[in-house]
């Protein structure tokens, strides 16, 4: 799907403020609320809008670790391990990536002893050949917002 300009205008308003309705949006953008409830539900249907969320400061609710995580497997089961590896609800992302590891995750935790035992549960899932966590000691920008 070929996103115009108005698409565009949509997503960027809804990702600085999902929670504005279609009739705020409709105002600001100058086009009528069904023109926007339809162009919404065109950019759902197309799974370019996958849900409407709110950004949290993690750490204010106790999340202060924040861990980068590789993963090297036996190269035929890397999409099952990244997808066991999804499931966990501290998982904020899973990347199958190039070069020497195959898989990075990025994992949040209120102490390090959830760390130590996540890492060492991802051990013992078969197939994981090799991990290495890095602590992150300070996030300078964390935001997966594009607009």
């Amino acid at each position: 799907m070929t996103l115009d300009t108005l698409d565009k205008k949509i997503l960027n308003n809804l990702t600085v403020d999902a929670r504005q309705s279609a009739r705020q949006l409709a105002l600001k953008l100058g086009v009528s609320t069904v023109t926007i409830l339809s162009r919404m539900k065109k950019l759902e249907k197309e799974k370019i809008i996958l849900g409407y969320a709110v950004t949290i400061d993690h750490e204010r609710i106790g999340y202060s670790l924040t861990a980068i995580i590789e993963i090297m497997a036996k190269k035929d089961r890397i999409v099952d391990i990244e997808e066991e590896i999804s499931k966990f609800e501290n998982v904020c992302g899973v990347y199958d990536i190039t070069g020497t590891t195959d898989t990075i995750i990025i994992a949040k935790f209120k102490e390090r002893n959830e760390l130590s035992t996540f890492v060492k549960g991802l051990a013992s899932i078969p197939n994981v050949e090799n991990t290495i966590t890095h602590l992150v000691l300070n996030t300078a920008k964390e935001d997966f917002r594009l607009t």
